[in-house]
């Protein structure tokens, strides 16, 4: 049989992908293999197009002939809607990593939480938390704008941003978010425009954090007064949580324009992708 695979052939092997005889799924493993690069190519498009549970065979199957379909499984993951910041970042990481472990980075979310845990006011408001995250974060683990090199592409990747402790205002964030949530605390990304910050919700007149100035508190009239020396309309609609789909589409915009300055065009119009797929779903989910 030749490397090429009538669509009744196609049909056919998807429709087994997730059989629940172990000796069939072994039995199509095996042709996929014989297949070579076309049988690669049929697994990405299954994992692109096919149901949930012929995706996530699809994943199994390439995991074993090709390594993981990383930008597969983050597209997959744009298009299901079912949005956790957690798992967003640690995907978008393994689009540039394939092999990112993820064990020591959630370990040392863990750990960062554990210390601010220690210091934290019991009872006390949120504010005064924030206060013991600042102290934490920016001054014990000395987390940081990376004022050097504000383009380089890792400043937005989880991983590089725990093992060199400098990021740009949205994984700066990220982070902050991800360790307040495991001390318990609301928090919420705002995406204002020129400036990603930290907001708060939870009592009282909203607070900010801004994350690129180590964690400075700012109050919502101060935010306005950003905003509108920025010239930018209406700042009232800006000042909001912002969803998690958003954060992370923003985060897929930077590395467009991040990757293109560093001369990768390859890179920058993989993101680019991303960013399609995000306004893609916000349109369908938007119909009526």
């Amino acid at each position: 049989m030749d490397r090429i695979l009538s669509e009744e052939q196609e049909r056919a092997l998807v429709s087994l992908l997730d059989d629940d005889s172990a000796a069939v799924r072994a039995g199509v493993l095996a042709e996929l293999k014989r297949l070579d690069d076309v049988g690669v190519s049929l697994l990405k498009k299954v994992l692109r197009e096919g149901p949930e549970a012929a995706a996530e065979a699809a994943r199994g199957m390439l995991d074993q002939l090709d390594g993981p379909d990383c930008a597969g499984e983050f597209v997959a993951f744009i298009r299901s809607m079912r949005y956790e910041l957690e798992s967003g970042v640690i995907l978008l990481n393994r689009v540039v990593k394939p092999d990112l472990a993820v064990g020591p980075v959630r370990a040392q979310l863990d750990a960062i939480a554990r210390r601010c845990d220690e210091l934290m006011p019991k009872p006390g408001s949120v504010f005064e938390q924030c206060k013991v995250l600042n102290r934490v974060i920016f001054h014990e683990y000395g987390f940081r704008g990376n004022t050097e090199d504000f383009e380089d592409p890792l400043n937005s990747f989880i991983s590089p941003l725990m093992r060199r402790r400098k990021g740009i205002p949205i994984s700066l964030s990220i982070l902050y978010i991800l360790v307040a949530q495991r001390c318990g605390l609301e928090l919420e990304p705002v995406g204002l425009p020129h400036r990603f910050m930290v907001g708060c919700f939870a009592e009282g007149a909203p607070f900010y954090i801004d994350v690129f100035e180590r964690g400075r508190f700012r109050s919502i009239d101060e935010v306005h007064a950003l905003l509108e020396a920025n010239h930018v309309p209406e700042p009232h609609r800006h000042v909001g949580p912002a969803p998690v789909g958003e954060v992370l589409c923003r985060a897929c915009r930077n590395l467009v324009q991040h990757f293109s300055r560093k001369n990768n065009p390859r890179m920058s119009r993989l993101f680019a992708g991303f960013v399609r797929e995000f306004e893609k779903a916000y349109r369908r989910h938007a119909k009526p």
